[in-house]
């Protein structure tokens, strides 16, 4: 289901967004204001676990499309993310095992909607984002991955490393991209997996990585030291696609 809208000005409008359903990816109040309506807002905002940002005047009025925001603005999703579980759900209907593509912080649309096609492409069940710090389902995302998002479910969690340990449960196996691993064509791919692509500056988190039964390196014969972030995911998810077949 499409959401037209992905900016929500005013009082009004922003608490029936919350009440509607649509999912607030972040909020943004007017630092300092703490009357009844906002007050409203910020507690439905606590329920749906969504970002707060308290900002000055001036962040609000730049960030305006319609010049009423009165103290408030949400930016809501493009479309509707899935659950964890609705992603394995997908993997048991194709009687295949599970293939989940997790991003460490992606902050970049036009990455998260190219490794949205990609995973479509590639046969993944499904994408798991962070809800802080990360890009989430945005027109442009949308826009770039060439309708994948209609189809590739897209999880968002409150911590990836907690993800990958429940997840582990399920007896799925994850491999992180990394410089420093092992070379990818040296690693056992198949089977049900979990591939995590870092942040585009600072790759994989620690905490992540350590969490990971692999890590896995792509071998690079250029000039320069790193792959785009949804470059690598491709080359890495296509060498899972390889040892499927």
């Amino acid at each position: 289901m499409r959401y037209e809208e992905s900016k929500v000005e005013g009082r009004n409008p922003v608490i029936e967004a919350f009440r509607s359903g649509k999912t607030v990816d972040k909020l943004f109040v007017l630092d300092g204001c703490q009357d009844g309506p906002v007050k409203t807002i910020l507690r439905e905002a606590k329920k749906q676990e969504t970002t707060i940002y308290y900002v000055a005047k001036e962040r609000l009025d730049q960030m305006s499309q319609t010049h009423h925001h009165q103290g408030v603005i949400a930016i809501c999703a493009a479309y509707t993310y899935a659950e964890v579980e609705d992603i394995l759900e997908a993997a048991r209907a194709k009687g295949e095992d599970p293939f989940i593509i997790l991003l460490d912080g992606i902050e970049d649309p036009h990455n998260l909607g190219a490794i949205l096609r990609t995973a479509n492409l590639a046969g993944a069940h499904g994408i798991i984002i962070p809800k802080n710090r990360a890009v989430g389902l945005t027109p442009t995302v949308a826009k770039v991955s060439a309708g994948a998002i209609n189809y590739t479910p897209v999880a968002r969690v409150t911590n990836i490393a907690a993800t990958i340990e429940s997840l582990k449960k399920e007896g799925i196996w994850f491999a992180c991209a990394d410089m420093g691993g092992e070379l990818m064509y040296r690693l056992n791919l198949k089977g049900p997996m979990g591939l995590v692509i870092g942040n585009e500056g600072s790759g994989v988190s620690r905490l992540v990585k350590e969490k990971c039964d692999y890590i896995a390196s792509i071998p690079m014969k250029g000039d320069i030291d790193s792959l785009n972030a949804s470059v690598a995911a491709g080359v890495l998810a296509y060498e899972i696609v390889r040892q499927r077949l």
